[in-house]
């Protein structure tokens, strides 16, 4: 038995971005009960030449968006990149778990050898659907993930194991 791009994808990204999205509020809410700046936490980053909190939940979002719109062949959602807040994250993270639930299974199911091609600045890659998911999409959002837990974990903020994985439905 073999698992489709969708059920590989969709389901646990949008499982994951919730997650993502409560552990968002909690830190929110840290911020507000302990006066605590909220771009203290926003632009918080683990070393110096890394991305930022915002910046990392703005590329979570982009490697499922641009990613699963690209295999299913759907029109991709654009985003600015111009979040300040955590309610401006909170709402990019929801309109990407909107995004997705748009896409059907049979969008994407069929695609694996489908040609994937894009720019990210001056590198060029091309993939087939189910390298790009498997090689690219899912290793990119669990690190932006895990660096954004990462850091509002760092930051003090009262967060586990089981915020990062939600519930087990």
């Amino acid at each position: 038995m073999s698992i489709s791009l969708y059920q590989a994808s969709i389901p646990q990204f949008k499982k994951m971005l919730n997650n993502l999205l409560n552990i968002l509020k909690k830190a929110d809410a840290h911020a507000t009960t302990k006066k605590i700046t909220p771009s203290a936490l926003l632009e918080a980053r683990l070393f110096p030449d890394m991305f930022h909190l915002t910046k990392q939940i703005q590329i979570v979002t982009d490697q499922v968006r641009l990613g699963c719109g690209r295999i299913a062949g759907v029109e991709l959602l654009r985003m600015e990149d111009n979040e300040t807040t955590f309610a401006e994250l909170a709402t990019r993270i929801e309109k990407t778990i909107q995004y997705l639930e748009q896409i059907k299974p049979e969008q994407m199911d069929g695609q694996e050898a489908k040609e994937i091609k894009f720019n990210i600045g001056e590198w060029k890659f091309e993939f087939t659907a189910e390298q790009y998911l498997i090689t690219w999409i899912i290793p990119n959002f669990y690190f932006h993930v895990t660096t954004a837990y990462n850091l509002l974990r760092h930051g003090g903020i009262d967060i586990g194991k089981s915020d990062f994985l939600g519930n087990r439905d």
